[in-house]
């Protein structure tokens, strides 16, 4: 019942800047994180960026200060604006939603494909 789409992804050069969203649809509870995470090839997934509904955010130390994520809760959409894009930054960036103390009860995206390369 819960949907979340992403989008936004594509190719862009080292240095450049991309911004990707996260639209979340179905019976969602008002307080509730959403994250980013992202894939490389070969690679696990690991959290870029979180943010509660309260505005709280988390970054990984490997996009402090070039990543900005957000969210409008009215809309439960997440977005995640990348900035000063390193080829290493290239993976598919996937939306998750979640809920504390609720185990069990999270949900994925399907991604989408961020390319960073000259």
């Amino acid at each position: 019942q819960v949907q979340l789409v992403e989008s936004g992804g594509g190719l862009v050069q080292p240095g450049g800047s991309l911004s990707v969203s996260c639209a979340a649809s179905g019976s969602i509870f008002a307080i509730n994180t959403m994250d980013w995470y992202r894939q490389a090839p070969g690679q696990q997934r690991e959290l870029v960026a979180r943010i509660t509904s309260g505005g709280t955010t988390t970054y990984a130390d490997s996009v402090k200060g070039r990543f900005t994520i957000s969210r409008e809760n009215g809309k439960n959409t997440v977005y995640l604006q990348m900035t000063s894009l390193k080829p290493e930054d290239t993976a598919v960036y996937y939306c998750h939603l979640w809920y504390l103390g609720i185990e069990g009860l999270d949900y994925w995206g399907q991604g989408t494909q961020v390319t960073v390369s000259s």
